[in-house]
């Protein structure tokens, strides 16, 4: 066997290995694409008649409003958003994609809407993208590992693609009007191929940093990162516990301390602490309504009300690094293209319905040469 057999051969045989996989990550990530424009219009309920001059009800005052709904679940934060728009009470939940929601008019404190998470479309799609519609435990090491594979048939896909002769490399670039049958379906896997491979490379490797601990450490210490990756609260003084309380008023303090340092219509959320701990409050606050990346992560002292620092990426904007901190917390805008803005998520989306289209178009190729050697079998019996 011949290094160019041998590549075909694991092309192949990991194609089938992931292949179906592979299908459904892309078109549940090819419908994901657009999630913020389609609710935009079919979520009527987040938007509210703004009226300038009156202050958003507090924290503190949401929460009284909220906990009744749900008063066997823990509010997990308070998302306050353009004056336009209905604050969102959010409450935890055992799988973090499917948590509830009571969408509260930030003027009146009136109840808009109140959304179980578990029957939204998106996440149902998100669940599957992420892990099969399984339990995490079970669900995202197989996406993971099924994603990894896919990057080797990426590169061994170009590899395959790369025309060995000058004459050839038309063939490469165009799908030939004139072909038909076996040959159609070979330009339309690997003319589309090579011409999504590189945006379906990055998609693979931004999704394979929440999938492998190991590989997201990699990326970010090849990339010159020094600092922890995981989302870490730091704890408040435990020892001013008998000298200072905390309330949830002091909640509202921090709350219209931070919203004073931002231009209007920034996107804050603020968390309570857990009352059985010395866990900081956080309150994060994102200036840019379409992208994540930018986000400001603010710690405080929930006894004294003293801003604390963390030693991981998910701190102050401004103390991030030029590289890799900022290119680790990228990572999320890049994978939906919204980095890139509109165009970006078109061109992911456009790449999630070819890497869809690909494990197809490879099973049938094999599917057919495979019908060829058993017709040329039987006649070579007669």
């Amino acid at each position: 066997m011949n290094i160019k057999q041998f590549v075909i051969k694991t092309h192949l045989t990991l194609g089938l290995i992931s292949g179906i996989i592979v299908f459904i990550v892309a078109v549940t990530g090819a419908l994901y694409a657009f999630k913020s424009e389609i609710e935009s219009f079919t979520q009527g309920f987040k938007n509210v008649e703004a009226q300038p001059g009156k202050e958003f009800i507090s924290p503190s005052e949401a929460k009284k409003i909220a906990a009744p709904v749900f008063p066997e679940k823990e509010i997990h934060g308070i998302v306050y958003g353009e004056r336009n728009r209905a604050l969102e009470v959010v409450f935890f939940e055992s799988e973090p994609l499917f948590y509830r929601s009571v969408f509260i008019n930030p003027y009146s404190g009136e109840i808009i809407k109140i959304k179980n998470h578990r029957r939204d479309f998106f996440n149902i799609v998100l669940s599957g993208h992420f892990n099969l519609w399984l339990p995490f435990k079970i669900g995202m090491p197989i996406i993971s590992s099924a994603i990894l594979i896919f990057v080797v048939m990426l590169i061994t896909g170009l590899v395959l693609w790369w025309p060995g002769k000058k004459s050839k490399y038309k063939q490469g670039f165009f799908i030939r009007k004139n072909a038909q049958g076996k040959y159609k379906l070979l330009d339309l896997h690997s003319v589309f191929g090579f011409y999504s491979n590189l945006v379906l490379l990055v998609l693979a490797l931004t999704g394979l940093v929440w999938g492998f601990q190991w590989f997201s450490k990699g990326v970010y210490t090849i990339t010159g990162g020094t600092k922890e990756l995981a989302f870490k609260y730091p704890n408040s003084d435990s020892t001013l516990v008998n000298t200072l309380s905390y309330t949830d008023a002091s909640v509202d303090k921090l709350w219209n301390r931070v919203k004073k340092e931002y231009p209007e219509g920034a996107e804050i959320e603020v968390h309570f602490p857990h009352e059985d701990n010395h866990e900081a409050l956080l309150i994060h606050v994102n200036t840019d309504n379409k992208t994540f990346w930018k986000t400001d992560y603010r710690y405080f002292d929930k006894y004294s009300l003293e801003e604390l620092s963390v030693d991981n990426i998910w701190g102050r904007f401004e103390n991030t690094n030029k590289g890799a901190d900022k290119l680790r917390r990228m990572n999320y805008d890049i994978h939906i293209g919204s980095i890139l803005g509109l165009p970006g998520k078109i061109i992911v989306f456009l790449a999630s319905l070819v890497a869809a289209s690909l494990p197809y178009t490879g099973f049938l190729m094999w599917r057919n040469k495979r019908n060829e050697k058993r017709e040329f079998l039987k006649k070579m019996e007669i």
